[in-house]
């Protein structure tokens, strides 16, 4: 059991590591599935093992071993975890789980607000609102049908061709629900704080995908380029929290791999990463079949001290 436990304990760690590389290999729709998955993955597994820590250790109060019906003489011959690291763990995936509830309530409120501010703009049938607005600026309001939002002060910044470009690329946020996978992502990582990096990939890569996107739509990746590179130099204001915007997540980046041909799908990658995947997820359910056998023999302890007692 200790070896299962140490893998699920040791993914996000490797995560983290990997993120960056693992978005720059991988084609853009692939990595932000792929990162958005195993964040998840990670976040519930380990949290599940910091629970089966801390539970040997809450098992073996007297008050919890007769509700349980087991011998805490049994359970502490197994040496399941030592009792500091035990309780380590339990207070941590409380602390842990109590952030993860609070990036829910704070990701379930920003649908919310999203929703009710796409309702506030009227938008042509295409969902584009512009708005007379000197400061250059580009966005994404995700909701149920979402809305893209242009200032006048962007669409004066940018030729006819970029703009298009700008559309597209807002476009494709809302078409492939991109704050999705972002909320989350950040949801994983508030559950487990070695998965941050792991969110700040996923949101590098939605930025990505859509780039692609856009090139597909324009046919041309030098321009979508140019676009990102001069609608980044003219537009300094911040986007609201909830929106996606044209200039975010690392513009040098994005341009560099735009004037790259494209990642190719790398198929053998992806399954080796799956199967990574589903190796420690079966770790996490061998470690949760030896800590039941382990009670259960425990149970069966403690019925036999009862019968020689009588």
């Amino acid at each position: 059991m200790p070896l299962a436990l140490g893998l699920t304990l040791l993914l996000p760690l490797v995560l983290g590591v990997s993120a960056g590389q693992l978005s720059d290999r991988l084609h853009p729709a692939a990595a932000t599935r792929w990162l958005t998955a195993s964040s998840l993955v990670a976040a519930l597994t380990s949290g599940f093992s910091l629970a089966v820590l801390g539970f040997t250790l809450l098992a073996r109060w007297p008050l919890v071993a007769r509700l349980g019906h087991w011998s805490t003489a049994s359970l502490e011959r197994h040496e399941l975890a030592p009792g500091v690291a035990a309780g380590a763990a339990g207070v941590t995936v409380v602390a842990l789980l109590v952030c993860a509830l609070r990036a829910v309530w704070s990701a379930a409120r920003g649908l919310v607000d999203s929703e009710l501010a796409c309702r506030a703009l009227t938008a042509d049938e295409h969902g584009l609102v512009v708005v007379d607005d000197k400061a250059p600026t580009a966005y994404a309001v995700h909701g149920l049908r979402g809305r893209i939002v242009v200032s006048t002060g962007m669409l004066a910044a940018l030729p006819a061709d970029e703009r298009r470009v700008l559309l597209a690329h807002e476009a494709a946020h809302l078409r492939h629900r991109h704050h999705v996978y972002r909320s989350l992502a950040d949801i994983a990582a508030a559950a487990h704080p070695l998965l941050r990096p792991v969110a700040s990939s996923v949101r590098f890569t939605t930025e990505r995908w859509a780039d692609e996107d856009a090139a597909a739509a324009v046919g041309d990746r030098a321009l979508v380029a140019r676009a990102i590179a001069r609608a980044s130099l003219a537009g300094r204001s911040v986007p609201p929290a909830a929106a996606l915007a044209l200039t975010g997540s690392d513009v040098t980046r994005r341009v560099r791999a735009l004037l790259r041909p494209a990642a190719g799908r790398r198929t053998g990658l992806q399954v080796a990463l799956s199967l990574a995947l589903v190796a420690v997820c079966a770790s996490a359910g061998w470690a949760e079949r030896s800590t039941e056998a382990t009670f259960e023999g425990a149970q069966v302890a403690a019925g036999q001290v009862s019968v020689l007692s009588r």
